[in-house]
């Protein structure tokens, strides 16, 4: 980042880091295949995810252990507090496995960015998120409007508003709500958890390297100014610990309030 007493910030090659091996033309096929960091860690993430609850559920105690309460505790955050407050106590129980599951697989991929050595949070990459939204949480959230009500009950239910005038109705609301729905939505879900990991991953590394810069090739009386940077870095870490959570939180919240307005009886 820092070389021949010249300064340079850090950029995309920060983000969008090289293959770590590419295979070509794997088995004689005319393509090429590459394993990126990112994609080994959101591979490693559903191992960690699968070996925390196997291991912490594989025999359960009336007096929980501390791992069996954690895991109680995550699923309990996620059945009661995000599930069944945003699908309804009627109709939360099914989808409590995959609100549960968004919640943790999100979070232990934005919590990659506090762990030393690996210091990446995958969702910087936008495509991680989008796919979550776009291939999962997005087609998940209409077909399950369409099996209740009927593909005609539910764009009635979703798009059409009781006792507005048709000029109004077809001419603003109608496309408004469209555009919403079907492209507005998923943006927004994946773009709040990757604009915040991006943001945060980004700031701490010009923090960290321009006060390393500073530190070793600035002038002398610049020296006592990378004690600052160096102090901001740390600070920043914490307050992206806490964006981490709550941007896991939030995508969790949001998937399954896209799920129940989905089922709700009326607009």
């Amino acid at each position: 980042m820092a070389g021949n007493d010249v300064f340079s910030p850090p950029g995309k090659d920060d983000i969008f880091l090289p293959p770590i091996f590419t295979w070509r033309e794997p088995f004689g096929l005319p393509f090429t295949f590459s394993v990126t960091k990112p994609q080994l860690l959101l591979v490693l993430s559903v191992v960690i995810i699968l070996t925390f609850f196997l291991t912490t559920t594989r025999n359960l105690k009336l007096i929980p252990s501390r791992w069996q309460f954690a895991a109680e505790s995550v699923y309990d955050f996620g059945r009661n507090t995000i599930a069944r407050e945003q699908i309804g106590a009627k109709e939360f129980a099914p989808y409590v496995p995959l609100i549960v599951s968004i919640f943790c697989f999100v979070l232990v991929n934005n919590l990659y960015g506090l762990i030393p050595l690996v210091q990446f949070p995958t969702f910087t990459h936008s495509g991680f998120p989008f796919a979550i939204a776009l291939i999962i949480i997005f087609p998940l959230y209409h077909f399950v409007g369409i099996r209740k009500f009927g593909l005609k009950g539910y764009l009635r239910n979703q798009f059409v508003i009781p006792d507005v005038p048709k000029p109004v109705l077809w001419g603003l609301l109608i496309p408004t709500e469209v555009i919403l729905k079907f492209f507005f939505d998923p943006v927004t879900l994946m773009i709040r958890v990757f604009a915040a990991m991006f943001a945060g991953h980004l700031l701490v590394l010009v923090f960290t390297v321009g006060s390393e810069f500073i530190l070793l090739h600035g002038a002398t009386w610049l020296k006592p100014a990378s004690v600052l940077g160096f102090a901001i870095a740390i600070g920043l870490i914490f307050l992206e610990a806490l964006v981490q959570v709550l941007q896991a939180y939030i995508f969790a919240l949001l998937s399954a309030h896209f799920i129940g307005r989905a089922l709700a009886e009326h607009h």
